[in-house]
């Protein structure tokens, strides 16, 4: 088996980990479980986005940083600092927006679950046979 083909099965296993260690029915809940996370450790709320550091990994291994490779990074950093400014809104600052709160109590599709996987990994195949 071809080492680019062994790196997007390994991504795929990384991915359903992380959303295993994400999984909840809405928005909320899965905030709510970050947030948890944050209050034990900071550094294991970073710890449960492992596919980041996996990309990071596979883009200095290669020495591959192409469109694709810096879709990824934008795409999965914007997804972190979203997650980050939620708790804050919601657990810290205490001021977050009716109509966004009516949005996390919103019950999410299990095909959302699994959109990080649909996204990532096509983007991560395109990166690395191109």
């Amino acid at each position: 088996m071809n080492i680019l083909t062994q790196i997007v099965l390994l991504m795929l296993t990384v991915e359903l980990i992380e959303t295993h260690l994400h999984k909840a029915d809405t928005l909320g809940l899965m905030i709510n479980r970050l947030y948890g996370y944050y209050q034990k450790s900071v550094f294991l709320f970073f710890l449960v986005h492992p596919s980041f550091y996996f990309v990071i990994f596979v883009s200095i291994y290669l020495n591959l940083l192409n469109f694709y490779m810096i879709a990824i990074f934008l795409l999965k950093g914007l997804d972190i600092f979203f997650k980050i400014e939620l708790m804050r809104q919601r657990f810290i600052y205490r001021d977050m927006e009716p109509d966004l709160e009516m949005m996390m109590q919103l019950k999410m599709s299990p095909l959302v679950t699994f959109l990080s996987s649909l996204i990532y990994l096509p983007l991560l195949a395109m990166a690395l046979f191109s």
